[in-house]
């Protein structure tokens, strides 16, 4: 017996155990050999072969098929996975390998309800993207949210227009003062706008960010190494990403006097444990201005 073996993988991230699993896709067809000395005297064709070659003829749609269950299977698990609905832009970001800290925001939600609760009543998210983040936001109980753009809008779509348009969502350049006046939001969220500054602007845009807050501002930052902007998007950012390790950022914390808020680290810290939850970007937690 001959096989035709047709292998597909998919690998699958288990939410709970955070451990690679491997689903393992297996197909034979088989057919028997045929006999040349085996003849018919009239001529006429044997008719297993010919459903047999069939078959064979069919393989090559055998295997898209398997690639299209593949791909729902694939965006069935990042529907399932982030907890919520996935939109394609998460969906090609994480096949792609891309390191989008303001998709880590959403997937954090949880973990910073348990860690902040009632301060997350109030939420002023900045970085790109960020319609995504307030709509979310918003959808939860008790949580009202605003939201500041850093770069354009103009591949927006209808529902990111209509936050525009309510005024919940704004176009801001973060390099200076925030339309906003103190302690207007419980917590400030921001996520992949400061790797994109330097320190020239930071010194400017974290002490804003800080002033508009009562209760904290949470920093979601790339890890050193990770994957640069692409060529398409250095248009809209105006530089690569500057992505910097943990030490950096603590000790420019100190030199900025920028407190950091340790009970509140804390306690993301044991909600992310309790969740098994493992970011994919730098956390960090600092205290507002008062």
């Amino acid at each position: 017996m001959k096989s035709l073996k047709i292998y597909n993988y998919f690998f699958v991230t288990n939410r709970s155990h955070n451990t690679l699993q491997s689903y393992h896709y297996y197909i034979t067809m088989s057919r028997r050999p045929v006999n040349p000395a085996r003849r018919f005297a009239d001529g006429g064709s044997i008719p297993f072969v010919g459903s047999v070659q069939s078959k064979t003829r069919s393989s090559p749609f055998l295997s898209i098929g398997l690639l299209v269950v593949g791909a729902i299977l694939l965006i069935g698990y990042l529907h399932y996975g982030s907890g919520g609905s996935t939109t394609v832009k998460e969906a090609l970001s994480k096949v792609e390998g891309g390191s989008s800290c303001t998709l880590e925001v959403q997937r954090a939600l949880p973990v910073l309800k348990k860690a902040y609760g009632d301060s997350m009543h109030k939420v002023l998210h900045v970085g790109p993207d960020t319609c995504s983040v307030v709509s979310k936001l918003l959808k939860e109980d008790d949580t009202q949210a605003w939201g500041v753009e850093p770069y354009d809008l103009d591949d927006a779509d209808a529902g990111c227009k209509s936050l525009v348009q309510k005024g919940i969502v704004r176009v801001a350049d973060i390099k200076f003062p925030l339309p906003y006046r103190a302690k207007s939001f419980s917590l400030v969220i921001v996520s992949d706008a400061l790797d994109y500054l330097s320190p020239r602007y930071l010194n400017r845009t974290l002490p804003e960010l800080a002033r508009v807050s009562s209760d904290g501002v949470i920093i979601f930052s790339g890890y050193l190494g990770q994957q640069r902007a692409k060529v398409t998007e250095l248009s809209k950012f105006g530089r690569p990403a500057k992505y910097r390790s943990s030490t950096w950022w603590i000790r420019y914390f100190v030199e900025t006097k920028l407190e950091e808020n340790e009970a509140a680290a804390n306690k993301f810290e044991q909600a992310s444990t309790k969740r098994s939850y493992k970011p994919a970007c730098q956390v960090f937690h600092l205290r507002s201005l008062h």
